[in-house]
């Protein structure tokens, strides 16, 4: 029986995740970092400024280049795509997941946002608008 604690491991044995002041100094160097918390996570919790906001439900079809729902910024299989969560569980699925599509840049951060935030890099308060790619 596989449980997710398995597929976790797999997830992750394939990535090459990053400590988030590594996931800064790659948005710096052109990586997007893309938000898949739902709306009430970054309400309580707080946003990162100029992070996509894309809830994880949409995440694949938003990214995927070859999808018609697909945004601007997923243009090619060769994107680097660094998904942040809540404490990195979830983004570490997330990014297996777009691997799974041929973005093979795709990582997460390790500790998500709350370790974002404790490493003293830039938020801004909590706001539960709706996702600019919600549709």
């Amino acid at each position: 029986m596989t449980t997710i604690a398995d597929v976790l491991a797999a997830a992750r044995a394939r990535l090459t995740r990053l400590e988030p002041e590594d996931a800064a100094a790659a948005v710096g160097a052109g990586a997007r970092l893309v938000d898949i918390r739902p709306g009430w996570q970054r309400l309580a919790e707080g946003t990162v400024p100029d992070a996509v906001v894309i809830e994880r439900n949409h995440l694949e079809w938003r990214l995927d280049p070859a999808s018609d729902a697909r945004i601007p910024e997923a243009c090619d299989h060769d994107v680097a795509w660094v998904v942040l969560c809540s404490e990195g569980y979830t983004s570490s699925l997330a990014a297996a997941a777009l691997q799974d599509l041929g973005i093979h840049r795709a990582t997460d951060v390790v500790g998500g946002y709350r370790a974002w935030e404790a490493a003293g890099l830039p938020t801004a308060p909590g706001s539960d608008a709706p996702p600019e790619y919600a549709t």
